[in-house]
């Protein structure tokens, strides 16, 4: 018998195709009846179940919920939220609010320096008008107080020599004295009335009063390059960096022209905003030493 039987070929090829044909058709409209096998057991099933167990009624099921609810403790992630958020701001026109949580921001530190520009914690003021900026910046230069801290620095330059062409003596710290107060004069201006007022932004330090050493201390540092606009939102402190930049520029007017030079007026720029910084911080951490370090309320 020869191997390769053309009649047995073609037997072969007409089963292998009948085969394919019906795994072809056969696989799809084997789904809908298994899944039809499927659903008419789960019916079967509930109906049977439901004739075991006896109907519950809306009575016996709400009770059993609350209990439940009511002895589940409280998650761990819920605390943690609770402890570390503070508490809502307190809307008010009062300046001098004090929330129930925070600490009171006084007008001045230690009774002398000026800190009218500051708001207690967990405190929400209203903006102010452009009048109330430069009235704010007025007594920020003009206060008795900012008269006698310049007196001090106008020392200090002196005996450092920080402009030999002042000379020393009484001359000389006269030199000195003046000229500091129209640096002074010109930064609160520039940065509390001038900047505010065109960049439309809140020239008031609001306190943040809660957290770490470290949270507070680098929510203080960094508020010469983050403020408030007047509607509340956060933005880029264009007052303080663009207000302090024109400030160093424009107190070149009543310097030796040798000190009339770009890196005299970096130098100054920069010194400015680093100062800034500090008195941030101060500013935010003045509440608390007034209440544990002197006990006032």
């Amino acid at each position: 018998m020869p191997l390769c039987n053309p009649y047995r070929l073609r037997r072969t090829g007409l089963m292998l195709g009948t085969a394919f044909l019906i795994t072809l058709l056969g696989a799809p409209l084997s789904l809908p009846a298994q899944q039809l096998n499927l659903n008419a057991l789960a019916t079967t099933s509930s109906s049977v179940s439901s004739s075991l167990d006896p109907p519950a009624t809306e009575t016996e099921a709400v009770p059993l919920m609350t209990i439940a609810s009511a002895n589940l403790p409280d998650a761990p992630s819920s605390l943690l939220y609770q402890k570390d958020t503070p508490p809502p701001p307190v809307l008010t026109t009062n300046p001098d609010a004090v929330s129930a949580n925070g600490n009171q921001q006084t007008k001045r530190v230690l009774g002398l320096v000026p800190n009218f520009r500051s708001v207690s914690a967990d405190v929400k003021l209203p903006p102010m008008s452009p009048k109330e900026k430069f009235i704010v910046a007025g007594k920020d230069t003009f206060d008795y107080s900012a008269l006698f801290v310049a007196g001090i620095q106008a020392g200090f330059a002196m005996n450092s020599k920080s402009y030999p062409e002042f000379g020393q003596g009484l001359k000389g710290y006269g030199q000195y004295y003046w000229h500091t107060l129209a640096d002074t004069a010109s930064e609160n201006f520039f940065v509390g009335g001038i900047g505010p007022v065109v960049f439309k932004q809140d020239n008031r330090f609001y306190t943040l009063g809660h957290g770490s050493f470290g949270k507070r201390s680098f929510y203080a540092v960094t508020r010469v390059l983050v403020t408030r606009k007047d509607d509340g939102d956060e933005t880029f402190n264009f007052s303080e960096v663009i207000g302090s930049g024109a400030s160093a520029g424009f107190s070149t007017l009543w310097y030796p022209k040798q000190y009339q030079t770009w890196t005299k007026v970096g130098q100054k720029w920069l010194t400015s905003d680093l100062i800034d910084c500090f008195n941030f911080w101060w500013k935010e951490w003045w509440p608390t030493a007034n209440k544990y370090v002197f006990h006032t309320k």
